[in-house]
């Protein structure tokens, strides 16, 4: 490929993980491979891999995003990556209190619930 969709799967394999990494690339098509290169490239290999503020910071900004956004279908992929960027269960709560006030307490309250699940799932396979 080229050095940012490099440089962007070895950021996502760090932050994702490489279990779930690998899943997601088995289920790449030619239909969408546009758009895998895409995510790759740019919101890996630019956004993620930039060292202006760091991961844990990135972590909460994201989590931040996704819950103020209604997108919440990739919060618990983003609550899992918490493990390996230093965002701790306090820095999520307390990025999540910031979409209550800015964009909404339901918004807020549906990301809490589904950070706990996660949470309790990653508790659960530790044991």
């Amino acid at each position: 490929m080229n050095d940012t969709f490099d440089k962007g799967m070895k950021v996502r394999r760090e932050v994702l993980g490489d279990a779930h990494v690998d899943r997601a690339e088995s289920m790449k098509t030619e239909f969408d491979l546009p758009f895998q290169t895409l995510i790759t490239e740019s919101a890996w290999g630019t956004v993620w891999a930039s060292d202006r503020i760091t991961r844990r910071e990135r972590s909460m900004l994201t989590l931040a995003l996704l819950a103020a956004t209604g997108n919440f279908e990739e919060i618990p992929m983003h609550i899992r990556a918490t493990a390996r960027t230093g965002a701790s269960k306090e820095d999520v709560a307390e990025a999540l209190q910031h979409v209550a006030i800015y964009a909404g307490v339901p918004k807020a309250n549906h990301a809490l619930k589904l950070a706990r699940q996660t949470y309790a799932e990653m508790e659960e396979s530790e044991e």
